[in-house]
């Protein structure tokens, strides 16, 4: 469903206005927002919907891997990657450490991605055992693997370290395997958010089909 309705809102406005003429059918459509118009930050495919509906159909397409990030000094960075994770669509983000992080950056995407807090590297760890995912880091460290000459597992959970000290000991000795990102400037490294990104993308090239159109 491609949804274009110029007259119904402002050129400065996101999203749609108000559904124009008679209502669509569908359990998936939103009353208040066929009235009211539609400024949330989703595709087309998307436009009026209820949100339990979007969930619902993202939940039929999930991809095979997770994401985890350390969260032990409210790393600013989560927000960034809890949006990746929405874009590529992972399984699900599995935060370890502090269970407050800043929200902000991502951009209310982690109200249609499923997010777990786990308190301990340690518990984290029992719960990839028991659900069968080898754990993958990203991290520029010695004897870790250029990401570009492999590929990454169809079921994994790739982990990724905060801002600064990359992944952490304990988070280092839990890897099945670690990948780094190759890099040509002088910086030492980039950010968790970007390196999440490149790296999903990489496993995205890998093992998914083309997304679905926003024709519905």
């Amino acid at each position: 469903m491609v949804v274009e309705n110029p007259a119904a809102m402002d050129e400065s406005e996101v999203g749609v206005g108000p559904w124009p003429g008679e209502w669509p059918e569908g359990e998936h459509y939103d009353p208040e927002l066929l009235a009211q118009g539609d400024r949330r930050n989703v595709v087309d495919r998307y436009r009026y919907w209820r949100h339990e509906a979007v969930v619902a159909d993202l939940d039929k397409r999930r991809h095979g891997f997770h994401v985890a990030i350390e969260n032990w000094q409210h790393d600013f960075n989560i927000g960034a990657v809890v949006r990746n994770a929405n874009a590529f669509l992972a399984a699900e983000v599995h935060i370890i450490g502090l269970r407050r992080w800043n929200r902000r950056g991502a951009m209310v995407t982690d109200r249609y991605q499923h997010v777990r807090h786990h308190p301990t590297i340690e518990e984290f760890t029992a719960w990839a055992a028991d659900a069968g995912l080898p754990i993958v880091g990203i991290d520029n460290l010695p004897g870790s693997r250029p990401m570009e000459t492999v590929t990454l597992p169809r079921d994994c959970v790739l982990i990724f370290g905060q801002e600064g000290p990359g992944l952490s000991a304990a988070a280092r000795a839990a890897c099945d395997a670690v990948f780094s990102i190759a890099q040509y400037g002088s910086t030492r490294s980039i950010n968790a958010g970007v390196a999440s990104g490149i790296a999903m993308h990489a496993w995205i090239r890998a093992h998914a089909s083309p997304p679905p159109s926003d024709d519905h």
